[in-house]
């Protein structure tokens, strides 16, 4: 169906160690040795002590089987404070950074992510804004940006009463990752959260990506979001908005242009 990479997220199961996670990368590039392979920052697939050698060693044996890149979900909002209240059983600021900083040694790239929207002050979005550039500027090894706001549909957050961030906000958010993360080259506008029409104002916001069609999408479509879209209305979108439309592989790397 013409897909160039599969991207997998989710919760590390406790009874799977990295050799299963080794046989599932090498699986797939067997079968498909084009795909691009992105998947789950592999945080605790063993049992061993969390110290930067053992965690070097798990992200060098996935690299190895077959693990091309990293996402940058679970960022939520990098400040511990709002983590305890929203994700106290995700890892810390300093954990995620971690991982990363790792991935970028082993010569591996990753994105970084923003989810807001859950209460967080601007001080503590700010506070993210900065972890990320920081990082980027120790190591250079994030290729993209890319925040959203939350979805509160099905989710066990969404009867918090927050206000659901606008589209105007999530503009005034996109065009300060430009802004602040200067040092990141590309910043992704979202359709799959805020609709095609708002992404198509985002590429005037400090957007110059629009990320992939998917062929399968479970994450947001479980907190109760749904938008498609196809490679062709894509194109039209970004030649309409002024743009010329690039096709990328998860590198960022161009593959055709039109």
């Amino acid at each position: 169906m013409g897909g160039t990479g599969v991207l997998m997220q989710g919760g590390i199961h406790p009874d799977l160690k990295i050799d299963w996670f080794e046989r599932l990368f090498t699986g797939i590039k067997q079968r498909f040795p084009q795909i691009g392979c992105t998947a789950f920052p592999l945080p605790k697939c063993s049992q061993s002590p969390n110290t930067p050698s053992s965690t070097c060693a798990l992200r060098s044996r996935a690299q190895d089987a077959g693990l091309d890149s990293i996402p940058g979900g679970g960022a939520e909002i990098l400040d511990d404070d709002v983590r305890k209240r929203i994700a106290r059983l995700k890892c810390r600021t300093e954990d995620w950074v971690s991982v990363h900083r790792t991935a970028h040694e082993l010569g591996m790239r990753t994105t970084a992510t923003m989810m807001f929207g859950v209460g967080e002050t601007l001080e503590q979005r700010v506070n993210h804004f900065d972890v990320v550039r920081r990082l980027q500027e120790e190591t250079g090894g994030f290729t993209a940006f890319i925040p959203w706001s939350f979805q509160p549909g099905h989710t066990a957050l969404g009867g918090r009463g927050w206000d659901e961030a606008t589209s105007v906000e999530y503009l005034k958010v996109l065009a300060i990752s430009r802004l602040y993360l200067d040092n990141i080259e590309n910043v992704q506008a979202s359709w799959v959260t805020q609709g095609l029409k708002v992404l198509e104002v985002g590429l005037h916001f400090g957007g110059n990506d629009v990320g992939s069609v998917m062929l399968e999408e479970n994450v947001v479509k479980a907190a109760g979001t749904s938008n498609c879209t196809t490679e062709e209305e894509l194109r039209r979108i970004i030649r309409d908005a002024g743009f010329k439309p690039v096709q990328r592989d998860t590198l960022y790397r161009t593959m055709f242009l039109n």
